[in-house]
């Protein structure tokens, strides 16, 4: 264990703002619940209408977990969050061990500590030390703030206390994908899957078949009772799996050679397929894991929110600030709100756009562009590969959506001409999503270093759509977000001038990127 503080030490440093942006983010998300529904349900007759309709929903359950005292503000906040901030804790960890771990032995980083006087298993305990100190700096800040807005104590802290532990289960569980992996993309794949296991069997058990929710440590958190019969035992699963894993991982990581994993990797076939003879097939293989998983996911999202069917007016409620919140695109009540939720899909996938159009630039840190330029791949082609899968995935990915929340749509309702409605609605916003990923590639082109600041974009968009009018910010601020420019399809009427301004925009910044990159050097 000699070295294990001082590897500790540079780790906390190297992840101080993982510590920062999830941390708050993640209070944010609790919080904000309580927030909105305080403000959505101004009576408590609403409140209780609302919550008998959130509790009939299947999917609702599904998405969220088991509806408890949905007529109260706590009961909400548990409902509403819990599910997704256990998600959200297991990516931080999983991101903290996995870049510790598998990336430096990849790297060959490892083996260079290694050759000096330091334990065996210092860089694993330091690196799970640090993942378990993000997770209670987590959990203390959604703690805080929900005890900040006026929750009540005990009940609050268990939220916090339940999260951390959530995310002491999943970064044994990334550690122990670290040893079963030979690169650092199979462990986050692994660890990623694990995440999504444990949200389904909760979700199929709250649905079906409450016993399985008991095979999930999404499902032990839930069953702490947070503001509906609180009860402390369940974190004590959460301590116990959690030890459980990360002494597993040891036990092989003492049975695995160094640079390999328990898992044997598949030998590739010894000619390169037709594919892989040109840019664009590079970038297709390079990018289909993370396309097929973005496309899934979208269409289920999209499935999920259309068995809301027409009754949406009970989840919106009858204040002013819920109708400004939600119901943006004025008119009829269902078609405003669905075009809130396209808009708001729209936003989710502009995470597939930018994260598609950064993958160059992610190659270049990773030094794998010289290599290939040095061949006979010219770079304009190269980097045209993958604005191709940017452009076509981002499309596909939309109509994914589209079509999976008018089919959910037109299946509850009746209603068969929402499939084409809801569809052509989230294709509206191909323009807007297109934009943020040019900007993302103007900027790798132009300053690589500040590429990664066209997510900060994303979160401006995502502010104005959902507080812009609430809290009144400029119109100048508002224009800066894209989806302003668009109508709010199906609650407004498509106009084709701002669709072809942004798709020109959206060229524009596409085309100015990569001709910086053709003139600027390889790092």
């Amino acid at each position: 264990m000699t070295g294990t503080r001082t590897f500790w030490w540079v780790f906390l440093k190297r992840d101080r703002w993982f510590y920062l942006w999830f941390g708050l983010g993640t209070a944010l998300l609790y919080v904000s619940q309580g927030w909105s529904v305080d403000r959505l349900y101004t009576t408590q007759a609403e409140f209780d209408r609302a919550a008998a309709g959130m509790e009939g929903n299947a999917a609702f359950v599904a998405m969220t977990g088991p509806a408890r005292a949905l007529n109260t503000t706590g009961g909400q906040v548990t409902w509403q969050s819990t599910a997704f901030g256990a998600i959200v804790v297991g990516l931080m960890v999983m991101f903290i061990v996995g870049r510790h771990t598998r990336a430096e032995e990849e790297t060959g980083r490892d083996e260079l500590l290694r050759a000096a006087p330091v334990g065996r298993y210092a860089t694993s305990t330091a690196a799970l030390l640090d993942a378990m100190l993000a997770s209670v700096v987590v959990g203390a800040l959604v703690s805080a703030s929900l005890v900040a807005y006026g929750l009540v104590v005990a009940d609050s802290v268990a939220l916090g206390v339940g999260l951390a532990a959530c995310g002491w289960f999943f970064a044994g569980t990334t550690l122990l994908a670290a040893q079963l992996t030979a690169s650092t993309r199979a462990t986050y794949g692994l660890g990623g899957a694990a995440l999504g296991l444990a949200y389904a069997v909760r979700a199929i058990g709250d649905v079906s078949a409450p016993a399985l929710s008991w095979l999930s440590p999404i499902g032990w958190y839930q069953a702490m009772h947070a503001f509906s019969g609180l009860r402390w035992w369940p974190v004590l699963l959460l301590v116990a799996g959690a030890a459980l894993v990360a002494a597993a991982a040891f036990a092989v990581f003492d049975r695995r050679d160094f640079a390999s994993g328990v898992l044997a990797t598949r030998p590739g076939p010894p000619v390169a397929g037709r594919g892989l003879r040109s840019g664009l097939g590079l970038a297709w293989t390079l990018q289909r894991p993370a396309f097929s998983a973005w496309a899934l996911g979208l269409f289920v999202f999209g499935l999920a929110f259309g068995v809301m069917g027409d009754d949406v007016g009970d989840l919106v409620g009858d204040s002013d600030l819920g109708k400004e919140m939600m119901l943006q695109g004025g008119g009829d009540v269902v078609d405003a709100f669905y075009a809130t939720m396209i808009a708001m899909l729209a936003l989710v996938a502009c995470g597939f756009a930018i994260s598609s159009a950064l993958r160059p630039h992610g190659e270049e840190e990773a030094g794998r562009v010289e290599p290939l330029l040095a061949t006979g791949l010219p770079r304009s082609r190269w980097l045209l590969g993958h604005v191709a899968i940017t452009v076509v995935g981002t499309a596909v990915v939309l109509l994914l959506c589209g079509l999976g929340l008018g089919t959910s749509y037109a299946l509850v309702t009746g209603d068969g001409a929402a499939v084409w409605r809801m569809t052509a609605g989230m294709a509206t916003y191909l323009p807007a999503v297109l934009v943020l990923s040019g900007l993302a590639r103007f900027l790798h082109g132009v300053v690589p270093r500040a590429s990664r600041a066209a997510w900060l974009w994303l979160l401006l968009a995502s502010v104005v759509l959902l507080f812009g009018e609430v809290l009144r910010l400029p119109e100048w601020l508002q224009d800066l977000s894209p989806f302003e420019h668009l109508p709010f399809v199906p609650a407004e009427s498509f106009t084709w001038a701002p669709f072809l301004a942004l798709s020109a925009l959206a060229a524009a910044l596409s085309v100015a990127g990569q001709v910086a990159f053709r003139r600027r050097d390889v790092h």
